[in-house]
């Protein structure tokens, strides 16, 4: 089924991240409609189902996929090393989605502050071997669909909490809520554990908020609002 259905979105989404999860490359929509035997425009018309309920981001000309989350299609500044195998993520929150996603040992490859010092975070099993490290959230979750790129290119690593305040005071950006990277790192297993599933479907803000609460991200800047509409 393709189609703007919870099941039919679930379908594309799952044919396009399914190929991407093993072999590290994206289809294409044209390939995503040979094999599921459909019209592309039926693709189309489910790709923009998802991405009107923050399932997808869409390249505005030629409607292929920019972001899946917890997988960027383009380049960013974090990668996903496995083996022979690698993913950009739009932030270091998707990044611990994909690690789980892909199970296993996985190295993350980004940059402290989005600056100059290259880091890479180790994972083996589960377990971040550099786990003195901050994540810093600029912004309340729940508002990262107000620019979703933004949110994104601002969830980075750090060394400390001091060194937050003086990346923010340095670039005027908010400083928002900085955590313990294996809390960041479990949030991100939980969020994103069910995305390449068949049937996927987005997180309601009440599911959402459970997810904050399970991981102890209960302070107001974390909270959602309990309702039963897709975040």
């Amino acid at each position: 089924m393709t189609d703007a259905t919870p099941r039919g979105m679930g379908c594309v989404h799952h044919a396009f991240v399914d190929p991407l999860l093993r072999q590290g490359k994206a289809p294409t929509r044209m390939e995503v409609a040979a094999a599921l035997a459909v019209d592309v425009a039926r693709v189309d018309t489910a790709l923009a189902a998802l991405e009107a309920t923050h399932g997808a981001v869409l390249d505005p000309h030629s409607g292929e996929p920019w972001v899946l989350h917890p997988f960027s299609l383009t380049p960013t500044g974090t990668w996903v090393a496995q083996d022979e195998r690698g993913w950009w993520a739009p932030c270091l929150w998707c990044a611990s989605g994909i690690v789980g996603l892909i199970g296993g040992s996985a190295a993350v490859h980004t940059r402290l502050g989005g600056e100059a010092e290259p880091i890479t975070i180790h994972v083996t099993e589960g377990n971040v071997i550099e786990d003195d490290l901050q994540v810093h959230f600029a912004l309340p979750p729940r508002n990262a669909w107000n620019n979703v790129h933004r949110f994104c290119s601002t969830v980075l690593p750090f060394r400390s909490a001091a060194d937050v305040d003086r990346w923010s005071a340095r670039h005027a950006l908010p400083r928002g809520e900085a955590i313990p990277i294996r809390q960041a790192w479990e949030l991100g297993r939980r969020w994103y554990a069910r995305h390449a599933d068949p049937d996927w479907q987005k997180w309601t803000g009440a599911q959402a908020a459970a997810i904050f609460e399970a991981v102890g991200l209960t302070a107001p800047f974390w909270r959602f609002e309990p309702t039963n509409d897709p975040f």
